[in-house]
């Protein structure tokens, strides 16, 4: 790719030179009405532009061949490139035009001193000066759009492995802006200037008054046809780009976080074009640290956090508190190897945090070999009662079932409701939401309790008193003194386990 870059970058050259010749050869003897004796030296004239325009071309083969080689050394060395080569292939359309515009200036002043030596005529002079710097103007807008264009293929490669700095010293939009407007509307408008003058040379000389008329047609009309296919051109370099950008918006806008757009251009455009890259890698982060969020703290507290901000504090909530704990984890931890212990842990936890949340539940936290449950908060669910009974009864049947892969795989349960505090415990630089109150506490005494039960299951009145048609699922087993509690508890137990459903409607997160 990079002989075919550099091929064309020099056909591109070339071919604005001999661009701005044949205009400066074409205005001078076809155009601008001048005297007859002055087109005396058309053919030295030309024969002289041909000779400068061949030793210019071998000069400036040689100093793009050496500025290529410098600014693309870190392709043939196949790594990426350092700031100083990105900005040099950044910089290669203009680079690659600058001895351009020293030798277009240089030819002009010396061909103007040709014509005030042949005629010694001041206002000849000024026209063959400002005729070939028009000219100039022509051929470096001409090769500097012809070298862009030929070494696009190059900006995004150069481009990927860092954004275009800040302060780019690539054209921007405003100097591309600028060599459009050059050549579209202000040469042919100086040249269209420039024929009255050349009337009045040509009277001054004896010679009859020329008629402009055709010569404003013919340049009018290259006006109009070169000033639109440059627009075209310009709109092109800069629509495309942001084609692109606006369908990265669109993808985004729909929730696809891989996009990215390749920044082609070293200027503002690649700036914009660099900033929607980072602007979706930040989202994609975002988008990360708001799932392993959730994963840390539920889905539920992590969309309140984002909501309505954070910081520490609580307030009163009636929740249904559900703990489980596992039976025998010491003893698991001793006879099975490391792997065996984190397989069956991860069971354990996996159908815990299932089971919960089918039934519209949060998993406050884990606590070694135990999880902490709680239905009614941060989310008002007005039968948190029944959620909490029912996932109790279905999380016994699912671990029941999963026993047979993991052996010895067993937990007890305990579910107890009523008043609690719920918010974020801790620093300001580190805090976590929790539930603090009787109902936690009872929970996980039933827990202990449970575990000698049966049905490893255990409930409080509290609960059932509000469970509704759920009630009907659970037995009394008459009261019990709970560990830190003032007075006798009435619990109750599962008349029968439940298995998970196969499928379970979305919960009422309320």
């Amino acid at each position: 790719m990079a002989v075919d870059v550099k091929t064309r970058i020099m056909l591109g050259s070339y071919a604005a030179n001999f661009a701005g010749a044949c205009f400066i050869f074409g205005y001078l003897e076809f155009v601008a009405p001048l005297p007859p004796k002055w087109h005396s030296e058309t053919v030295v004239d030309a024969a002289l532009a041909m000779i400068l325009l061949l030793v210019t071309a071998v000069i400036q083969h040689q100093l793009v061949q050496r500025r290529f080689r410098q600014a693309t050394a870190w392709r043939s060395e196949g790594r990426a490139p350092t700031t100083a080569e990105q900005q040099a292939t950044l910089n290669l359309p203009w680079r690659s035009t600058e001895f351009s515009v020293v030798s277009w200036v240089g030819g002009a002043f010396a061909f103007a001193a040709w014509a005030w030596k042949l005629h010694s005529s001041a206002l000849f002079t000024a026209q063959v000066l400002v005729t070939i710097l028009l000219g100039g103007l022509v051929s470096v807008a001409l090769a500097y759009f012809l070298i862009e264009r030929a070494a696009a293929p190059l900006i995004p490669i150069t481009l990927r492995s860092h954004a275009p700095p800040l302060e780019t010293t690539a054209f921007g939009l405003r100097p591309r802006l600028i060599l459009a407007w050059a050549l579209g509307s202000a040469i042919p408008l100086l040249g269209l200037a420039l024929l009255p003058l050349d009337a009045r040379a040509s009277s001054l000389n004896g010679g009859p008054t020329p008629s402009i008329a055709g010569a404003v047609i013919a340049v009018s009309l290259a006006g109009v046809v070169v000033g639109l296919i440059i627009t075209f051109a310009v709109a092109g370099s800069v629509a495309d780009p942001l084609d692109h950008v606006r369908e990265g918006l669109r993808l985004v806008k729909g929730g696809d976080l891989d996009v990215v757009v390749n920044v082609e251009d070293g200027g503002e455009i690649g700036l914009l074009q660099s900033g929607f890259n980072e602007m979706v890698n930040g989202l994609r982060e975002r988008a990360q640290l708001r799932d392993l969020f959730g994963r840390h703290v539920g889905v539920e507290v992590a969309q309140r956090a984002l909501e309505e901000g954070s910081g520490l504090g609580g307030e009163q909530h009636t929740v249904s508190a559900l703990f489980v704990d596992l039976v025998g984890s010491t003893a698991l931890a001793e006879v099975l190897p490391p792997g065996e212990v984190v397989a069956t842990l991860n069971a354990f936890f996996d159908t815990v945090v299932r089971v919960v949340s089918d039934e519209g539940g949060w998993v406050n936290k884990f606590e070694g070999d135990g999880a902490l449950c709680v239905f009614g908060a941060p989310g008002f669910q007005p039968d948190h009662c029944a959620r909490a009974l029912r996932a109790a009864r279905r999380l016994d049947g699912a671990i029941r079932a999963r026993a047979d892969d993991y052996p010895g795989l067993s937990a007890g349960i305990g579910v107890s409701s009523g008043v609690v505090v719920a918010g974020n415990v801790g620093t300001e630089k580190r805090y976590e939401y929790t539930v603090i109150g009787r109902a936690v506490n009872e929970a996980a005494r039933l827990t202990e309790i449970a575990k000698g039960r049966p049905t490893r299951v255990l409930a409080t009145g509290n609960s059932l008193a509000q469970a509704g048609p759920e009630a009907a699922s659970w037995a009394s087993l008459g009261t019990v003194a709970i560990r830190g509690g003032s007075q006798p508890v009435a619990i109750y137990e599962p008349v029968e386990v439940t298995a998970p459903a196969a499928t379970t409607p979305p919960p009422d997160h309320g």
